[in-house]
């Protein structure tokens, strides 16, 4: 495979792997993306209308925009 190489133990086992950024750049943003997806799933969560509440008091606070709520879903 072009672009990649494995390096290997005195036994010739896989170890590591070489890729080349040229080559495999979006594929290897896809990956770091989804790896950091996966370290946040044990992350607390907020509700979504919950968060633009908090987010629009704040903003209504500091004087940038007078809060309109609406609900979502």
């Amino acid at each position: 495979m072009k672009g990649v190489n494995y390096i290997t133990d005195v036994k010739g086992n896989k170890t590591a792997v070489v890729i080349s950024i040229k080559n495999y750049k979006e594929e290897i943003e896809d990956f770091l993306d989804g790896l950091e997806a996966q370290n946040r799933l044990e992350e607390p969560s907020v509700d979504f209308n919950v968060a633009v509440k908090k987010i629009l008091k704040a903003k209504s606070k500091n004087g940038n925009i007078q809060p309109k709520i609406k609900k979502f879903r």
